[in-house]
């Protein structure tokens, strides 16, 4: 059983029971700052927390932007990468290039979300005659090694 005791007092420790489990005591104390919660520790000092940065990189825009588009097409809401580019004031060739993305791998997908892909894999290199196959486009990323996954390397199949 799991269980929470928040304690100002006392010093940092860890025991462990015979059965495996452990159990951490860290003296810490709560503060409310306005709307949000400041954890002090014994010594004074805050916890600062970690910054969150919900920005998305260009690649991740580009992969929604691609998503959309597609969307848009299988819908009916357009009937051509035409007319979105006109309605989106792009290029037609850039829209088909960020269609292109849908069709990524499932690993360089989460790659680019989580931010993980090599900084040398570019935009233009992703969008531009990527590869139908996922094993292909692997090896495009790997230079060659289309087996393993273009971030761990390990192997996929």
């Amino acid at each position: 059983m799991s269980e929470i005791l928040i304690d100002r007092t006392g010093q940092p420790e860890v025991v462990a029971a015979s059965d495996g489990s452990l159990t951490v005591t860290v003296p810490i104390r709560i503060k409310r700052r306005g709307l949000r919660k400041v954890v002090t520790l014994p010594d004074g000092s805050k916890m600062q927390p970690r910054p969150w940065d919900d920005t998305p990189t260009p690649l991740q825009l580009a992969l929604a932007r691609g998503h959309r588009w597609l969307t848009m097409l299988e819908s009916g809401e357009a009937r051509s990468l035409k007319e979105i580019a006109l309605r989106e004031g792009v290029d037609d060739s850039y829209v088909s290039r960020m269609v292109n993305l849908t069709t990524l791998a499932p690993d360089i997908v989460a790659a680019i979300l989580d931010e993980t892909l090599p900084p040398e894999v570019t935009l233009f290199e992703l969008a531009a005659g990527t590869p139908v196959l996922w094993e292909e486009q692997r090896g495009k990323l790997n230079g060659g090694d289309d087996s393993s996954c273009p971030l761990t390397g390990t192997n996929m199949f």
